[in-house]
């Protein structure tokens, strides 16, 4: 057999040998996450998700309604983006870790909030104790388009060491929107 033909299937061989690995992986991350549960708690999903789908066979929505309630969700989603300023691009989560009552999740998150880009990675830590779940932010990284600022390097920084979401949120929002009127500001004087 020719050499370029061998080196063909080597590499198709290679290719479908990843293939099957990041199938497994894939695989095994669901069932971890099927294993976060109790069975008590997928009976009782089974049963409800049973009952909805014998409710909706009994009542069938048309087409109109379910149009008119997407219609009425992107006018939400609209809205809060208006309202927040806040455009989310892309958000992956990758499950680290997966125990009975813990679970860690690699998150990746980025978009814009007014002109403003962003990119937030971390490991968010749950934990299940009874009835109560708690959650942990950790390995906090952000990277913004305006780091040159050094007061925002200093946020930044600052929330990064302290791993608060909920903060960096909230003060990149009012940020944002003074960085904007600043920028329109200044275009208007040019």
């Amino acid at each position: 057999m020719d050499n370029s033909i061998c080196q063909a299937y080597e590499d198709e061989i290679q290719a479908l040998e990843e293939e099957i690995r990041l199938l497994t992986e894939k695989y095994e991350d669901i069932q971890q996450e099927s294993t976060f549960f109790s069975d008590e708690e997928i009976l009782k999903s089974i049963k409800s998700f049973q009952g909805e789908t014998q409710g909706e066979t009994m009542g069938c929505e048309s087409l109109s309604d379910l149009k008119a309630q997407l219609d009425s969700l992107e006018t939400d989603l609209s809205f809060l983006m208006k309202f927040t300023g806040f455009q989310f691009t892309s958000h992956s989560k990758k499950t680290v870790e997966k125990t009975r009552n813990r679970m860690v999740q690699k998150h990746r998150l980025s978009g814009k909030c007014h002109s403003l880009s962003f990119q937030l990675e971390f490991q968010l830590l749950e934990m299940q104790n009874k009835e109560k779940v708690s959650s942990v932010v950790s390995d906090l990284s952000i990277i913004m388009e305006s780091k040159e600022d050094s007061d925002v390097s200093k946020f930044v920084s600052s929330t990064e060491e302290h791993g608060n979401l909920l903060t960096f949120f909230r003060s990149l929002s009012t940020y944002a929107e003074w960085y904007e009127h600043r920028r329109c500001t200044f275009l208007h004087f040019k």
